[in-house]
């Protein structure tokens, strides 16, 4: 993973690791991407827990109990229960979503993928996605695995990020282009 000098990066990419590790050696990779990510995805959806997680509000005691209870509910693995847990009792659950983050990259890595995030004006249909996919795995020389954002403000076009690898092929970006270029013309 990247390098950050944001604390908050720092603190989710240790957690990643040391999760990502003990996951690797009980055989349990998988598992636990597929069980953070159902945590990611209450977090995006539901707003009441994205401010519990957020918050520096609640107690590590309040935030021990609702994850314990949230554990008891789910059913997670034992790892990623204890992992949720722990992360609770330290007080680092406002870098649980980056956390998660991180886990999904040294994930893919694990595997040889790559994660591309894609952003398109509108949905893209199953034969562009296909031949997006062919295109960036050739690009990479790794399976890709896109991460589709729909924004219409880019008016058409793509932009996708790849590794550390921006490409901006954007009708936004190109009209803003051009308007510089007018205005430098003048």
């Amino acid at each position: 993973m990247a390098r950050s000098s944001s604390p908050v990066s720092g603190v989710a990419e240790r957690y990643a690791l040391s999760l990502f590790e003990l996951a690797r050696d009980e055989g349990q990779i998988d598992t636990v991407e597929s069980e953070l990510n159902q945590f990611a995805r209450a977090i995006d959806e539901d707003a009441d827990f994205r401010r519990f997680v957020e918050s520096p509000l609640f107690s590590a005691d309040e935030q021990v109990r609702a994850i314990s209870a949230i554990v008891d509910a789910s059913h997670p693995s034992a790892l990623t229960g204890n992992f949720l847990k722990v992360v609770a009792a330290n007080r680092r659950l406002f870098a649980l979503p980056g956390m998660i983050r991180g886990f999904r990259h040294l994930a893919a890595a694990h595997r040889g993928e790559v994660e591309a995030e894609v952003t398109s004006a509108h949905p893209l249909n199953d034969e562009q996605r296909r031949q997006l996919v062919e295109t960036l795995g050739a690009y990479a020389k790794k399976t890709v695995t896109v991460r589709e954002n729909v924004d219409p403000a880019i008016l058409g076009g793509l932009v996708v990020q790849i590794g550390s690898r921006q490409i901006d092929t954007s009708i936004r970006t190109k009209l803003n282009s051009l308007k510089f270029a007018l205005k430098e013309a003048r």
